[in-house]
């Protein structure tokens, strides 16, 4: 049987190196929390870890709210999903999650809060169980994921899937590499010079595009838009000569409406706007997808099944902050999408249906797609936990944005520095000023470590030195 026994939590503040900004929200800084908690596996205890930042804005998308009330309704939804599961016994972690998923829902609807944020709380209670049990059997995620030691039952997430397994669906083998998928926020420079002298960041690591490109090697990016169609396409348009002249043509990219579409129709001629005043025939052929173009208010209507049937040449377009039940995949792909994101703040079991569910339809010839993406990610844990689950659901473009908006692991206790540089050396480097910083190379991240690890992190981190944050 599997009970919690145990839960802390630890809060550290992290300031953005720059600002980072996304659809109605520009982020300087934010609460990043580690959950600790201690799971009782078949009698012996184990513990395990998970993390993430407390984003305003992203969750609920309300312009009207105070940004810590957003975080401190965060908490609650926290604190709840911990108190939920405290009470639940079951033989497999997959158990434990069916339980602990619609506790939380039930709650979340007698509280009035939307799934996408109470579901939060679910996940991250869910990933220290995932840490836990892996540690507790002696294996990896991959390892664990494919041989179903999580109980793990696809039916009861996708009826379709009926009679399968998640090794029936996902790839044999996670990519030991990645496409680092690199975030231009709305108000990203382009260019140095671009970068007024008061706002130039002088720690060593790069601030433009076009020097993010050089100094990583990039060929993978993810470009945000907003609805400003002259903004827009002018941004655009520099970016495709950007990509031609630093990346030799050889470059993909998604774009991200971060829903600030909120007329359906009107959103076909947008893009044929964009299509005809940024770039051109080459440029457009390398579009990997459109994510979460339309508010979550419309983005799952009839409506949107309307347009698919009258514009039969649109690129894929996948949801994101709208994947927020379990029903939203599936209601999602009949009304024409092509997929959804996976992020482990929206659930790793959850993630693991939906990318099962995608490959049956890719094996009867059917538009699937699964994207990597990302929410400011950071280590120590967060980051590689989010990337081991990411590559055993088979995305090889992972949007990675945190280390781009937070110099590396700068802010973190020195004791987690060295663990991470000792441990996860193909993942992070050094940077010249000592702390560990992202090490893309040739715009690709090395996973070997995340993958060997139990859980995406090498357990053993010290926690000392933090706040400490009520549980209850």
């Amino acid at each position: 049987m599997i009970q919690l026994r145990e839960v802390s939590l630890h809060r550290l503040q992290l300031r953005a190196r720059m600002p980072f900004r996304y659809g109605i929200a520009t982020m300087t800084e934010v609460p990043h929390l580690f959950m600790c908690a201690t799971w009782e596996i078949d009698g012996a205890l184990h513990d395990g870890v998970a993390a993430d930042h407390l984003p305003p804005k992203w969750f609920t998308k309300d312009p009207d709210r105070a940004l810590g009330e957003e975080i401190d309704e965060m908490l609650v939804v926290i604190r709840a999903a911990i108190g939920a599961a405290r009470g639940i016994k079951a033989s497999t972690p997959f158990g434990v999650w069916r339980e602990l998923y619609a506790a939380q829902a039930a709650w979340g609807a007698a509280n009035g809060l939307p799934p996408l944020l109470a579901h939060f709380g679910t996940a991250l209670v869910e990933r220290t169980l995932i840490d836990a049990f892996c540690r507790a059997r002696g294996v990896p995620f991959a390892a664990a994921l494919r041989e179903n030691n999580f109980g793990i039952e696809l039916s009861a997430v996708h009826p379709l899937l009926s009679g399968t397994a998640p090794r029936d669906w996902l790839p044999a083998m996670p990519p030991e590499e990645v496409f680092a998928r690199h975030t231009v926020g709305l108000s990203d420079p382009i260019t140095d010079e671009e970068i007024p002298a008061g706002e130039r960041v002088g720690d060593g690591l790069p601030q433009s595009l076009v020097a993010c490109i050089r100094f990583y090697g990039l060929s993978h990016f993810k470009l945000k838009i907003n609805g400003d169609a002259p903004r827009d396409r002018a941004r655009l348009a520099q970016m495709a000569e950007v990509f031609v002249r630093e990346c030799g043509g050889d470059y993909a990219f998604s774009l991200d409406g971060n829903e600030s579409f909120r007329e359906v129709a009107a959103f076909a001629d947008y893009v044929r706007g964009l299509q005809a005043g940024a770039g051109d025939a080459a440029f457009w052929a390398r579009l990997l997808f459109i994510e979460q173009p339309w508010h979550r208010s419309v983005a799952l209507t009839p409506a949107i099944g309307e347009l698919a049937c009258a514009w039969p040449d649109r690129p894929p377009i996948i949801i994101d902050e709208s994947d927020a039940e379990l029903v939203s995949l599936p209601t999602a792909l009949a009304l024409g999408y092509a997929g959804t994101s996976h992020k482990n703040c929206k659930g790793v079991f959850k993630g693991v249906a939906n990318a099962c569910l995608l490959a049956q339809r890719r094996a009867a010839g059917l538009p699937a797609m699964l994207s990597g993406e990302d929410l400011t990610n950071v280590g120590p844990v967060a980051l590689l936990q989010d990337l081991a689950v990411a590559a055993c659901l088979g995305a090889t473009s992972i949007e990675r944005n945190g280390h781009h908006y937070f110099a590396g692991l700068a802010q973190f206790p020195a004791a987690m520095q060295a663990h991470v540089l000792a441990h996860h050396g193909d993942l992070y480097t050094r940077s010249a000023a000592g702390w560990p910083r992202l090490d893309v190379r040739a715009g690709r991240l090395q996973l070997c470590s995340v993958l060997r690890a139990p859980f995406g992190c090498v357990p053993g981190l010290d926690f000392a030195g933090l706040e400490t944050v009520p549980t209850t």
